[in-house]
């Protein structure tokens, strides 16, 4: 066979992800949060871009029409300015908007540090021990240094360093200062003067039997009545096994709706949440530079590729707005039970039927309804929510995962807690009911829910 080179003309069709492609798809899965920081970036990086912030306005617990206006004598205000006063109207509201501003939060360590001022009797030496004992304790409240390790370091005696510690353990939250579980225990349940012989017992040798509901071994170890043990577990089960988590540095995320769903003389609209996002707008002087004669090309073409990314986000802007409603309308099309009657009706979905509704590829609807919320008359939900697995019925149709959830918590929660339902037994229920569903599925399900087992579920 003869080989030979030679040149060919071929014309073929692909698929090129160029930038403007790739910024849409990201501004698809952005949440309404990442989204304004995203354009906060963008503002910065393009010159040409500028960002109308949305006016956050806070409203008082009370309709406006029924309070009073105040006026505010700004003349007098700017005299009085080196004090601090100024002169409102007589008919001042005594509503504060300042009000409804959450308080810093103190740590951990900052609240028994204040603490600390308040103990009498407490020496330098003293004070410097706790404050080291406190800066070694963890988001839990437990202390994660041992007492020897903390007097090498600080060059003192075991008996200054227990001492020291006992005064931490006397502070709020009680608990805190524990050097393991059954200690934090024991020290809340001195505080609330539930101490007795029997309680004490449980807390220090038999905690593992405690929680995997082994009253029975329990109370043939201690000679007492299973049912005194019930009593024990439920003294117990109302402590707090993490006194200092209520102090943790961890930011408190909120959500905020991309799309809220409304009803309006029997149908349900749709809307876009908007308000969040600031506004795009085109510098006015830039603007103007690009429209003057005079102008450099250097910089006329500068400005007009600045322009151009400008337009393309907007555009990327408008089409995520378009495909959320789109996408979340064909939500509230096929879940149409789900808004009117709840989460018993629940219809399984999948996101191919939504792309193929909304003549979308699958991978678009898994974009669209990644970290997204909707809110609706019934709440708050996540759009990956209404994507639910299918559970085949007797009758032949078929049910949601979420719903066979809610009627298995229902079922449990309606049990004889002296006889609870096994998940075999549970299953079977389920089954009478026209849900066929294995044993090893409702367990799964009751761990999904963090329902313990029906042997941690028995009562005596």
């Amino acid at each position: 066979m003869n080989m030979g080179f030679g040149l060919y003309q071929e014309q073929t069709l692909k698929l090129v992800m160029t930038p403007e492609l790739r910024q849409a798809i990201t501004i698809l899965q952005f949440s309404a949060h990442d989204l304004v920081s995203y354009l906060q970036e963008q503002a910065t990086e393009n010159p040409v871009i500028e960002l109308q912030e949305v006016s956050a306005t806070i409203e008082p617990p009370k309709r406006m029409e029924e309070r009073p206006t105040v006026e505010f004598d700004w003349k007098e205000f700017a005299w009085n300015r080196s004090t601090g006063d100024y002169v409102v109207n007589k008919n001042e509201s005594t509503f504060n908007p300042l009000d409804l501003v959450r308080a810093p939060s103190f740590s951990l360590y900052d609240f028994l540090e204040a603490q600390l001022n308040y103990v009498k009797d407490i020496t330098a030496s003293q004070r410097k021990i706790a404050l080291f004992l406190i800066g070694n304790l963890d988001d839990k409240g437990y202390l994660e240094i041992s007492l020897e390790e903390a007097g090498e370091r600080l060059g003192v005696s075991l008996p200054e360093a227990e001492e020291a510690l006992a005064i931490v353990q006397r502070l709020e939250p009680v608990g805190v200062g524990a050097r393991n579980l059954a200690e934090c225990l024991l020290l809340q349940l001195e505080y609330e003067g539930l101490d007795d012989e029997y309680t004490v017992e449980v807390v220090k040798g038999h905690l593992e039997d405690l929680a995997n509901n082994r009253f029975s071994r329990i109370a043939d170890r201690l000679k007492i009545s299973v049912e005194q043990v019930q009593e024990i577990a439920d003294v117990v089960r109302s402590l707090n096994p993490r006194p200092g988590a209520a102090y943790n540095r961890g930011e408190t995320r909120f959500v905020t709706p991309d799309v809220t769903v409304e009803r309006v003389q029997g149908e349900y609209v749709v809307l876009v949440n908007d308000a969040s996002t600031p506004r795009l707008q085109i510098n006015s002087f830039y603007e103007k530079m690009l429209r003057e004669a005079g102008s450099q090309d250097e910089a006329r073409q500068f400005i007009q590729e600045k322009l151009n990314a400008a337009f393309w986000l907007a555009k990327s802007l408008e089409q995520r707005r378009l495909t959320l409603m789109r996408v979340t309308q064909a939500i509230v099309e096929l879940q149409r039970d789900f808004f009117d009657y709840g989460v018993h009706c629940l219809k399984p979905m999948t996101q191919k039927e939504i792309a193929e509704r909304v003549n979308l590829h699958e991978s678009t609807v898994s974009r669209a309804t990644s970290n997204k919320y909707v809110q609706t008359p019934r709440g708050v939900f996540e759009l990956k929510y209404f994507f639910t697995s299918a559970l085949s019925m007797a009758n032949g149709e078929s049910a949601s995962s979420e719903s066979v959830k809610r009627r298995l918590k229902a079922m449990i929660e309606e049990e004889d807690r002296k006889k609870p339902h096994s998940d075999q037994k549970l299953a079977e229920m389920l089954s009478k009911e026209g849900i066929e569903i294995s044993r090893r599925t409702v367990a799964k399900y009751r761990e999904e829910m963090m329902i313990p087992s029906s042997a941690k579920r028995k009562r005596y």
